[in-house]
């Protein structure tokens, strides 16, 4: 599957961009709020992907953020909630706003969604609310994608979200770079 994307905006239109890379161009679906943020012909953007197959087409989820992907693939882990559902919830807010509108359980926020009702809405806060608070606590919003590629490489190391917290936390200094907390925090719960 593809993950991520490296290269050139070429094109942008209401709901897609088209990224191209090293001559290919990938159509990469996008929320508004991701294309309000990216420039076209910009020197180089990263765009983290989601790659959806179906049997008469294959289609491309893009975020700029790690963390924002993530929340993306949870919204589509919701039954009756399908990848243009859960990316028109990223055209109506923020990840901050949408995981604080579950938190709170604010359906009436999803609501404002194309083809998403109030049945759905109240599937994703209960569905979504135990695992957003976990996450909640990981402090992805504030700290920027460096934590969240920490976190994702920790997570495939097979650790828990509450060790991954605890370890994020005895790091002290803050300027270090992604590889040198990814080994400092193995090293921390190394020892637990």
């Amino acid at each position: 599957m593809i993950g991520l994307l490296k290269g050139k905006i070429v094109y942008k239109s209401d709901l897609y961009i088209i990224v191209d890379v090293h001559g290919v161009g990938y159509k990469v679906f996008v929320g508004t709020t991701t294309l309000s943020d990216t420039d076209l012909h910009k020197d180089e953007i990263t765009i983290f992907t989601y790659t959806h197959v179906r049997e008469d087409s294959l289609d491309l989820y893009g975020f700029i953020d790690p963390a924002d992907l993530r929340l993306f693939e949870y919204l589509i882990g919701v039954s009756g909630v399908g990848c243009k559902t859960a990316l028109g919830i990223f055209s109506v807010g923020k990840r901050d706003e949408i995981t604080n509108a579950i938190l709170r359980a604010d359906a009436d926020f999803f609501t404002a969604v194309p083809r998403l009702g109030k049945k759905n809405a109240q599937k994703i806060i209960i569905e979504l609310k135990s695992k957003l608070g976990s996450t909640a606590d990981l402090d992805l919003s504030g700290g920027g994608s460096d934590n969240a590629t920490v976190i994702e490489a920790l997570k495939q190391f097979g650790y828990s979200s509450s060790e991954i917290n605890s370890a994020l936390k005895s790091l002290k200094d803050k300027n270090i770079n992604e590889n040198e907390k990814i080994r400092l925090a193995l090293k921390y719960l190394g020892r637990s």
